[in-house]
């Protein structure tokens, strides 16, 4: 059994995440995460790597669909989807996609209990790292990519204090990506969303839109900044959290242009960002090394 940490809630069905992995509502191009009825939970492993359930349920249906080809990368020619009835709401279901089961329809799995591989599915980017897509649903409409329900942070994203600058030390570095990770009392890359502390949840600017998490009050303004500067407007407003349009600003660094900065949500007190270059082998860190991260407006 993997330790998770409760993170999520939809309808009463409790979305758990690795302690030492990562979530996002809101870091995919997809209609489920727009719409913030899909959480993606991130263990800390890789492709072909155990996934440990998300959700504790029992298997009610295991469908392979079949995979888009990857973007510049080998992928899985079949991604999957996985639904489990769900103890804490009977009446519900979980849907699970980019997961290999390893279990049958009829068992039983609880939350951090092995569910299955992770697969690279065609739907990703280059830049994507394993995870687990979750949405809780009506068990009469399980299977379209719009229809689940909302989702809600259990966790609190902690401590939020204004960063001088963006910098930090080199733990991974490949093709695709590195991470360079910020040693902070929060749960995410900390931001001011019209005055309100929070953090960012999003692929910024790449996908065109952000989510920033915040534990109390309310946005008085529609601007959301990072670093000081202006890197999105504020759209729609939920209960702690914000979606926002991005603005134009670019990103670099040790002044080398990335495409742009993955966002996620840790159980830790500490962030890791992605670095994400503008083409896989377009950004050659040394791990261990400080980088400094710069943002721009254009």
């Amino acid at each position: 059994m993997v330790e998770m940490a409760p993170v999520v809630s939809s309808q009463g069905v409790t979305i758990s995440c690795p302690v030492d992995g990562m979530f996002s509502f809101y870091n995919s191009p997809y209609p489920a995460h727009r719409q913030s009825t899909g959480v993606d939970v991130y263990p800390d492993a890789g492709f072909g790597g155990v996934a440990p359930s998300p959700v504790s349920g029992e298997v009610t249906l295991i469908r392979r669909v079949r995979s888009p080809r990857g973007r510049n990368f080998e992928a899985s020619e079949y991604d999957v989807v996985t639904l489990l009835r769900s103890p804490e709401n009977p009446g519900k279901v979980a849907k699970v996609l980019h997961v290999d089961p390893s279990l049958s329809v009829g068992d039983e799995v609880r939350a951090g209990g092995e569910l299955g591989t992770l697969l690279r599915s065609g739907y990703y980017g280059f830049a994507t790292s394993p995870h687990a897509h979750v949405e809780v649903r009506e068990p009469t409409d399980p299977l379209r990519a719009r229809g689940g329900h909302s989702v809600e942070r259990l966790i609190e994203v902690g401590r939020v204090e204004p960063l001088e600058e963006l910098r930090g030390v080199v733990t991974l570095c490949s093709p695709e990506f590195s991470i360079v990770r910020l040693e902070t009392p929060a749960r995410g890359l900390p931001a001011d969303v019209g005055g309100v502390l929070g953090v960012l949840d999003g692929g910024i600017p790449y996908y065109g839109w952000m989510g920033v998490h915040y534990d109390s009050g309310r946005p008085e303004g529609g601007v959301v900044e990072l670093l000081g500067h202006p890197i999105a407007t504020v759209g729609a407003v939920h209960d702690r959290m914000s979606l926002a349009d991005c603005s134009d600003f670019s990103v670099k660094v040790d002044g080398n242009p990335i495409l742009g900065l993955s966002l996620r949500l840790s159980p830790r007190k500490c962030v890791d960002v992605k670095l994400v270059p503008r083409k896989i082998g377009g950004l050659a860190l040394d791990e261990g090394s400080d980088v400094k991260v710069v943002i721009k407006p254009k």
